[in-house]
């Protein structure tokens, strides 16, 4: 940028330097100065910066100053505030220029602009009425509610067939929404399905599928797990139960010395699915009765007895 002039201005204030121009710059330059200036100055964007609003005053009394002629000769001929005020001729008698050009500027809205204000400057508010203006706009429609996302969870039952085909299930959501699922071919009891983001908020829905028959048969795929409760003596002497199966009760052999979680396998007794047929396997669990008779506690007093000479005549 050019040095300003070196006219001895009695003025305090360069106006030319507030708006960053060479002395002497069109009016084409010196409005473009101005909007650039007055969007950087401007106190709603400024809000801590305490000097901001002194800033801007003064880019507007420097657009003032130098947009009309006559106020403009005055400052170049060094006449001060007070002298231009003593003389009738006070720079501000006016108010300050129309905010109008650089609110478009700055918000990207073009602003309504009175009659009086596009015939000329006669009729332009002061700065203050122009700021309360700037600062009136229209406020944004608010953001819709934020829903919390949460993930819900449904029951599915089925039939072993309807899980060795797949089948066609609705699920109602809190909402309302009907979704409709087709559940995996070979399903098994206690699969978990998500449906990712149907849930209110965006959340998840999962079904939690349930293959059981009435006599505690469980299906995953072509296999059935079965359950089967024993006494601790059945385990520790066997014996010979009944289990069901899907082509109906069958005996069962428990061998001698049987523990909690022992599987049997009962071979082809499970699903079938073209020249595939799956095994049923039974798992054992120990139960001890909750509450025993003077006889029983007596029998397991002496049990824990034997066992513990057992354990010293190892050692």
């Amino acid at each position: 940028m050019s040095p300003v002039s070196s006219a001895p201005y009695r003025s305090a204030v360069n106006h030319w330097a507030v708006l960053g121009l060479d002395p002497g710059a069109d009016s084409q330059a010196l409005k473009r100065a101005f909007r650039q200036q007055a969007r950087r100055w401007h106190p709603d964007l400024n809000g801590n910066d305490p000097h901001a609003e002194e800033q801007f005053k003064a880019v507007n009394e420097a657009y003032a100053v130098l947009s009309d002629p006559q106020r403009r000769q005055q400052w170049e001929q060094g006449l001060d505030t007070a002298e231009a005020a003593a003389a009738g001729l006070d720079p501000f008698a006016q108010g300050f220029p129309d905010f109008d050009d650089y609110i478009e500027e700055l918000f990207g809205v073009p602003q309504r602009r009175s009659p009086a204000s596009r015939a000329g400057d006669s009729e332009r508010p002061p700065a203050s009425e122009a700021r309360e203006r700037s600062e009136v706009t229209a406020a944004p429609p608010p953001p819709p509610p934020v829903v919390a996302s949460s993930d819900c969870e449904s029951l599915v039952e089925l039939t072993p067939e309807q899980a060795l085909q797949g089948e066609r299930v609705e699920i109602d959501l809190p909402d309302g929404t009907c979704v409709e699922v087709w559940t995996p071919a070979m399903a098994g009891d206690g699969w978990r399905l998500r449906l990712a983001g149907v849930a209110p908020g965006g959340g998840d829905h999962f079904l939690q599928l349930r293959v059981r028959t009435p006599e505690g048969l469980r299906i995953d795929g072509l296999r059935v797990l079965y359950q089967l409760d024993l006494s601790p003596a059945e385990g520790a002497l066997g014996c010979s139960v009944v289990v069901p199966t899907l082509d109906g009760p069958v005996q069962l052999r428990v061998p001698a010395g049987s523990s909690s979680g022992r599987l049997l396998r009962l071979r082809g007794r499970g699903l079938q699915q073209g020249e595939q047929r799956g095994d049923q396997l039974v798992e054992l669990r120990l139960v001890v009765p909750s509450v025993l008779t003077e006889a029983e506690e007596a029998l397991y007093a002496r049990l824990q007895q034997l066992a513990a000479e057992l354990d010293g005549e190892r050692s």
